[in-house]
Parts: C-alpha cells; structure tokens; sequence
C-alpha cells in the first residue's frame, strides 16, 4: 500500500518478545500499520507463547478463565447469526479456526465445516474435536482450498494477522458463492477503551497484529473487490477482556473494577458513536 503515512503510536510486544514497534496512519484506507512487520520467516516466532489464548483450551489464570466464559457465550451467539441467513447447503468455511470450539459448534447443529488454522498446536486440537472426514477436515493454509466454494466464510478476529492485506482479501471472495456470505470480526482502534489506553490497549497486539482497522478501513477494502459491508454488528464483551489485559500491561496488575468500568463506559460510548472495542462486518458481492 503506497499511501501516505504518518507516526500514529509506539507500543510494545507484551506477550513474547518485548520488542517496540510502530503504529503508522495510512490516510486513504484509514487504518494504522504495524511497522516494521515481521518478515515471513519470522511470524511464527511471535506466536510461541502460552499466553496465545486462541491457540490452546488453558484454563490457568484467572484471564484464561475469563476468556473460555465469554467465548462458550460467543459460539451461541455466532451460531445464531449464520443460523439467520437463508442458506441452502450450509457449508462454512472458518479461517483461524484455533482449537476448533466454533467447527464443532457448527457440525453439530447441521453445517458442513472446513477449518484453516496456521499453528500446529491449535490444528491439531482442532482435529481431535471433529470428524476427520471429507467435510469436516482443518487446512494449515487458506491457498490449500482452490477449488471449494463456500455459503459463509468466517473470520473471527483474523484478518488483522494476514501478511498480504489485499490479495487475501481476493482470494476470499474466490471461495465465496456468488449469494455467500463474509463475516469479518476485528478489533475497533477507534474505539473508546483503545483511545483510553493508547500504547497499552490489548488489541493493539503488536507485531502479531499487522493491521489496526476503522469502518472506512474495511469498506473501501472490501469494495475494491466488489463487495460491499451490508451491516455492522458489534462484539460487546470484547471491551471487557481487552480491558482487563490492558490494565495489566499498564499497571501489572489485574484491576479487575477499573477494566470493568472502563468496558462498561466504552459499550455506553459506542451506543452514540457506534465505535464498539471489536465490530462484526457483514460482507457480500455487490
């Protein structure tokens, strides 16, 4: 992306390396950039860290507890949102799938599932939860799909990973039927608790997070491809957990009230700005 960019931010890799790095503010997609960006070689590394949640079923610390909670709360409520659209096959495709908790959710209650998740670790797990069978399989890499075509296709909190923003994107529209659906859950940098915590705020999640999305980020993305974002939704809980993750970066402890107060005063902001901690984008073809 050769637009202008300007210094937005400076944060800190809090979960494996404690290295610095930069936030830069790319003015025409409106997003902010983590720079510089591990090479390719180089991503796995910062993913080798029990504290990577998303990628184990921990149950340690009291955050882990936290976590599992809110995420058994999170399938019934992603379930139900693919459950309301008007599919025939019911075919999904989850990218990112971590240890497979929203496949299994999926395949029992009638979808045929497909999972990508990169991490080994993750797969595996994700594995021993479904069927090993022709529909119900997890791929390590998305470009592993080219002749699928897909009735929805998720990504929760994934597409601020991916290395190569655009072609991704194309790629996803590649595996969508013409009528399928998109549903892209990612972090809000406008949002209140992130503009509360600045360097601190857990999401930032530098270098694993290479993009830092807004609304207008993911519209003009998405519609050079072709499609459009047909609806917002918002992912209240995450203001919560990101919360309390960040207090404890910036105080090294937990203080639970005070990341439950400043959850609580971001959800009440965004009901007038709209600008939740995490946001749910709806995607079709245009």
């Amino acid at each position: 992306m050769n637009s202008k960019k300007t210094p937005y931010l400076r944060c800190k890799d809090y979960t494996v390396s404690n290295k610095v790095f930069d936030l830069v503010y790319n003015s025409e997609y409106e997003m902010l950039e983590t720079f510089p960006q591990p090479k390719a070689e180089e991503l796995d590394f910062y993913y080798q860290s029990s504290d990577y949640i998303s990628h184990t079923d921990a149950k340690k610390s009291v955050i882990d507890k936290v976590y599992q909670i809110v995420k058994k709360y999170a399938l019934n409520n992603k379930l139900k949102l693919i459950n309301s659209f008007k599919i025939s096959e019911k075919k999904i495709l989850d990218i990112g799938c971590g240890t497979g908790d929203f496949l299994v959710t999926c395949k029992n209650n009638g979808w045929n599932v497909v999972g990508v998740e990169p991490n080994k670790n993750a797969r595996d797990l994700a594995e021993s939860k479904i069927s090993k069978s022709t529909t119900s399989k997890v791929f390590t890499d998305i470009n592993e799909l080219d002749s699928e075509k897909f009735d929805v296709i998720t990504l929760w909190h994934v597409l601020e990973h991916v290395p190569n923003l655009e072609a991704y994107i194309s790629k996803l529209k590649s595996l969508l039927k013409a009528d399928g659906v998109l549903i892209v859950a990612v972090p809000n940098y406008k949002s209140y608790d992130a503009l509360y915590y600045k360097q601190f705020w857990a999401a930032f999640d530098v270098p694993r997070h290479l993009w830092h999305f807004s609304k207008t980020t993911i519209q003009k993305l998405f519609l050079k491809e072709q499609m459009n974002v047909v609806k917002i939704l918002p992912m209240k809980f995450d203001s919560f957990y990101v919360s309390l993750l960040s207090e404890k970066y910036k105080t090294s402890k937990s203080n639970f009230l005070k990341a439950f107060y400043i959850g609580f005063k971001s959800n009440l902001n965004a009901l007038a700005s709209k600008e939740y901690s995490s946001l749910i984008y709806i995607v079709k073809n245009a």
